[in-house]
């Protein structure tokens, strides 16, 4: 039995991740925030995964998203680093900076501060852009429980890596 470092339905996530989009014959990359390179780091936990990951990108700061990935900065200050348009852009930057053919990008309040009224502790919000894909920006705003309850920021994270997951799936 091989050991993991992260929990197990993550991995067997990621397994299915690395083995679908290999078959598919498909690259991924990610753009993460507060998943922090879970992400990443759940799709390089698999042996075989250099076939299909291609790169991540760690953009903890507005500074990062906007340096390393393009975010237009006039996008966080309408919206915020918070937002679908927020995360689409980070999608985006993600595609062109890398020789992927999907990539998928996530930011949120993983607590236990750092919330508001408009977007409370576990509000995450996740985009999949496709390379040459026509037609609307796929985003999607969740609210995570946990974030001021016990496991809080680790239980939001965890969830918000497996939804990043199952994006990437073909």
């Amino acid at each position: 039995m091989t050991e993991y470092l992260l929990a197990d339905d993550i991995t067997e996530l990621a397994e299915r991740v690395i083995a679908e989009n290999a078959a598919a014959g498909r690259k991924v990359a990610t753009a993460e925030s507060c998943t922090g390179g879970l992400v990443a780091a759940a799709l390089t936990e698999i042996a075989g995964s250099s076939a299909v990951f291609d790169r991540g990108f760690v953009t903890y700061s507005n500074e990062a998203k906007m340096e390393s990935l393009g975010v237009a900065q006039d996008i966080i200050e309408t919206f915020g680093a918070v937002s679908i348009a927020c995360v689409w852009a980070m999608a985006q930057g993600a595609l062109e900076r890398s020789n992927a053919d999907v990539a998928i990008a996530i930011s949120g309040v993983a607590g236990p501060g750092g919330g508001s009224q408009m977007k409370p502790v576990g509000t995450v919000v996740f985009a999949r852009a496709i390379r040459d894909a026509t037609g609307e920006p796929e985003g999607e705003l969740r609210h995570f429980e946990g974030g001021d309850g016990p496991g809080g920021r680790a239980a939001i994270r965890h969830q918000a890596t497996v939804c990043a997951l199952e994006l990437l799936l073909p």
